[in-house]
């Protein structure tokens, strides 16, 4: 993290909030002292909540100022937060902080109420945001001196996601995205602290003029297998994408389906939607029902599809298999039919990351209408069902090595929005219904012959 740092001059003011014991400050300073910045002095301002932690912080600052005469540092035992929205506000009984050249960041990892304090004080220094660390970040941007450089491990999460998308919209307003990296393996880098979020290292510039990102990549935190690749912007925000989505590329190559001259076509050219599904189970608690009955109609979980097809309902599922069809539910619903269908989320380690099914509409009976969980996406003409070969030559199309590959190119996290979906490119509407009617002659498909297929179809 120190050593994202560009090299500069004059003198330094640095922020670490969350210090801990000072190990960021710690190695910061160590590559001042060895040569790689060239400050003519540095003042640290250290906030750490927790005071057991300042004994041990006070002793990794102080031998730099036990040898020095150009750095000085102050520990702050105050809440960062409270601090800082104070000063950005001009509350009457705050006090002054003076800009920031560089923040190095561990923050907190913690969700914020909606009507907390830690909420309402970052609601009156124009942050809206969910958790702790985004929290930090933000502040310390807000914070920061014009060219200011932030740098903060953090999880990947505020990358995507409606949450998220104050906060993202207040970072790329204010800073440019220098360098990001990301750790391939969620289960190496923090196994000891049994951090399940995946995480990236980012590097922001205060006011900075956005130019190409760079991007590295290891497995872990020995950094063994490094890589680095540079990457226009437009890779890494979609200049289309209304949400903001930020993209973490792994490859400078292009896929196979970007070569292609065939896939090439937007969701709007073939006549299609993708949505995410509409019913939010914990907000719809009391209409959920946990198997059919009088007055419900079905409710598709991720549980209920596999690439062979639809299973419903489902005994021991462990989530409900129907909605109570009503006046309050009746605008979420969609009329029974085929749909391609595909899971919102998965893990990294897994061998694909974008697996499609098909919703057939005989697995219903004559239900004529059905509820779609949130956890999954699904491709709609107009809020109905598609044609049974567009619908199954779709998912044939989605389930090709290549779009897999394809896909983990521009999207590094752990789901798969219907925003990225839409964003990608597809064959010709002919050529989907052509797959599609080619599938349902063969059975079940292996996918030896699916990306055979679609080679055939798309060379």
């Amino acid at each position: 993290m120190a050593g994202l740092f560009p090299d500069a001059n004059g003198c330094c003011r640095l922020l670490d909030a969350g210090a801990g014991i000072g190990s960021l400050s710690d190695a910061f300073l160590e590559r001042w002292l060895s040569g790689k910045f060239h400050f003519q002095c540095v003042e640290v301002e250290a906030f750490e909540v927790d005071g057991s932690l300042h004994h041990h912080l006070e002793r990794t600052l102080a031998k730099y100022a036990a040898n020095f005469d150009n750095f000085a540092f102050a520990i702050r035992g105050d809440d960062f937060i409270f601090a800082a929205t104070e000063a950005i506000s001009g509350g009457f009984f705050s006090t002054a902080i003076r800009k920031y050249t560089h923040a190095i960041l561990n923050p907190p990892y913690k969700k914020i109420n909606s009507n907390s304090a830690h909420r309402l004080a970052l609601r009156r220094a124009g942050i809206e945001t969910v958790n702790l660390y985004s929290a930090f970040v933000a502040l310390a941007v807000a914070l920061a001196a014009p060219g200011g450089q932030i740098v903060a491990i953090i999880p990947r999460s505020f990358c995507n996601g409606p949450y998220y998308r104050p906060f993202r919209d207040f970072i790329l307003e204010r800073a440019a995205i220098r360098h990001m990296h990301l750790f391939e393996s969620r289960n190496k880098a923090f196994r000891d602290d049994e951090v399940l979020q995946e995480n990236i290292i980012i590097r922001l510039e205060r006011g900075g003029q956005q130019g190409p990102v760079m991007v590295s990549t290891s497995t872990d935190d020995s950094f063994s297998d490094l890589t680095t690749h540079e990457h226009p912007f437009d890779r890494i925000l979609f200049p289309d994408d209304p949400e903001r989505f930020i993209h973490v590329p792994t490859t400078t190559e292009k896929s196979a389906i970007e070569l292609s001259p065939a896939v090439r076509y937007s969701l709007a050219d073939i006549g299609l939607n993708v949505s995410t599904g509409p019913v939010v189970d914990f907000r719809m608690k009391a209409h959920l029902r946990d198997m059919p009955g009088p007055g419900t109609v079905p409710l598709i979980y991720p549980g209920h599809l596999s690439m062979a097809g639809t299973v419903w309902p489902v005994a021991g599922l462990k989530k409900p298999n129907a909605i109570v069809r009503n006046d309050e539910t009746e605008k979420w619903l969609y009329p029974n039919g085929f749909y391609c269908v595909v899971r919102r989320f998965s893990s990294k380690e897994e061998k694909r990351r974008v697996v499609a099914s098909v919703v057939d509409p005989a697995a219903f009976g004559d239900h004529s209408v059905l509820g779609f969980e949130n956890h999954i996406n699904l491709f709609h003409e107009d809020k109905h069902g598609l044609a049974e070969a567009l619908a199954r030559g779709l998912a044939v199309f989605l389930n090709t090595t290549a779009v897999d590959e394809h896909f983990r190119r521009f999207n590094g996290h752990t789901q798969v929005n219907a925003t990225d979906l839409k964003l990608m490119k597809y064959p010709s509407r002919d050529t989907l219904m052509e797959l599609g009617k080619w599938a349902m002659q063969q059975g079940t498909l292996t996918q030896e012959q699916i990306d055979a297929k679609l080679r055939i179809l798309t060379s």
